[in-house]
């Protein structure tokens, strides 16, 4: 048999059968689901049903991510620590064949596949820091020039998006059918039918402060302006809901809030009393919008370009194991958070203003039919993106990319007469 570039990079950590499996689940696209269908799923599905549906897809995306970890450059796939995820995931997508094949889904087999899921959420817990630890593994010991790191920065906005959604799968169906799940749980598996906005930003905002006043002892205070409150049917006020994961939002607002708190106290050091961080919460008929503004003297425009790089940070770098939980340095958090936010198609913005400060702004679908998850898919476009070369500048500043400013360019086929 003649061996693909992606199998004789992999050769060594799977089996001919399972090698030949892993290039038939690739060739798979992934089935991206809307929060109603998992709402849906989760209300009316038998755990028959979720295991027929996970042991396919899973899989799918399991190899689907597979195949783009040996399109990077071959001296990061040499790295210790990016050794270690190749592994994690080949063990992974072995433990999911054992059900390749499973035609009757008994009490046995489901019991089984409930633990293999749960094997595969604990073993790749550290996937994040593992792989981060091989980039700085990689650029400690190796120059990495202007193409590798597009298709590392590429690269990891579609890993982590992966690890996303598959965590999602694997703690939709956990939740719901292991041995001791919560029946009278009133969230569906990790979604909250009645996701209280302000109580999230609250318990973010809280646990912020208390890990900025351990480091500067004050934090800013917090100013909540906008719709908290809505009018139901009733005419009563309620607080307002949205049908999301309460961990994802929670991820994205707390780590704005360490980024707002930490540029905050820096920037009024020598001030009796700190500016508050205004947030304020907005409601459409397809958006709800949650802008962070703060005080913190802002972030200069040639910088705010690299704050969404992955290793990427203004605060000096921390130990990849500390013994107290920094409040930032690792140059992941707005990247990861922006992925959480985007997953079910909402988005994250920056808008700083050099020598004030900066306002965040986290967009959510508030419709479930339109919150779609948004998934990376492995084939000949998504290869190329590791094979291109960077093109020629096309202005006197080579940073300047003219399609990214607004300009149309040469790729576009606008032309003007």
């Amino acid at each position: 048999m003649r061996f693909t570039p992606v199998f004789r990079s992999i050769n060594k950590l799977l089996d001919l059968k399972s090698m030949k499996l892993l290039d038939n689940y690739s060739k798979f696209n992934p089935s991206p689901l809307t929060i109603k269908q998992f709402m849906d799923f989760g209300q009316t599905a038998s755990e028959e049903e979720s295991f027929t549906f996970l042991r396919q897809e899973i899989p799918v995306r399991l190899s689907n991510i597979m195949k783009e970890i040996n399109l990077l450059p071959s001296n990061l796939l040499q790295m210790p620590s990016v050794l270690i995820v190749q592994d994690w995931h080949a063990r992974s997508f072995r433990d999911l064949m054992e059900f390749e094949s499973s035609t009757l889904a008994d009490e046995e087999v489901l019991a089984r596949f409930c633990q293999a899921l749960k094997r595969v959420q604990e073993r790749h817990a550290s996937v994040v820091q593992t792989m981060a630890q091989g980039v700085l593994e990689l650029k400690e010991t190796h120059h990495v020039d202007n193409q590798t790191e597009m298709s590392i920065q590429y690269f990891l906005d579609r890993f982590y998006m992966s690890r996303i959604s598959m965590r999602m799968l694997i703690h939709q169906h956990t939740l719901l059918f292991e041995p001791d799940a919560d029946k009278d749980n009133p969230r569906i598996g990790m979604i909250d039918p009645h996701c209280k906005v302000k109580s999230v930003i609250m318990e973010a905002y809280q646990n912020a402060a208390y890990l900025c006043e351990e480091y500067y002892e004050c934090s800013p205070d917090i100013e909540i302006k906008g719709q908290t409150l809505l009018k139901n049917a009733e005419g009563k006020k309620v607080p307002l809901e949205l049908v999301y994961p309460p961990p994802h939002l929670y991820h994205i607002l707390f780590e704005l809030f360490k980024n707002s708190m930490r540029a905050t106290v820096e920037n009024h050091s020598r001030a009796h009393e700190l500016p508050a961080i205004e947030v304020l919460v907005a409601k459409g008929e397809h958006d709800v919008s949650i802008r962070l503004s703060d005080q913190g003297g802002g972030i200069p425009r040639h910088i705010t370009d690299h704050l969404f790089q992955y290793l990427f940070s203004t605060a000096p770098r921390p130990s990849m194991t500390p013994t107290k939980a920094p409040l930032a340095g690792y140059g992941y958090g707005l990247p990861l958070s922006r992925l959480y936010a985007r997953y079910f198609h909402g988005d994250l913005i920056l808008n700083s203003y050099d020598g004030y400060g900066t306002d965040a702004v986290v967009y959510l679908k508030a419709l479930t039919h339109e919150a779609t998850e948004l998934l990376p898919v492995f084939n000949k476009t998504s290869t190329k993106q590791y094979q291109a070369s960077i093109p020629t500048a096309d202005w006197t500043d080579p940073s300047f990319s003219g399609s990214n400013k607004g300009f149309p360019s040469s790729s576009t086929g606008s032309m003007i007469s």
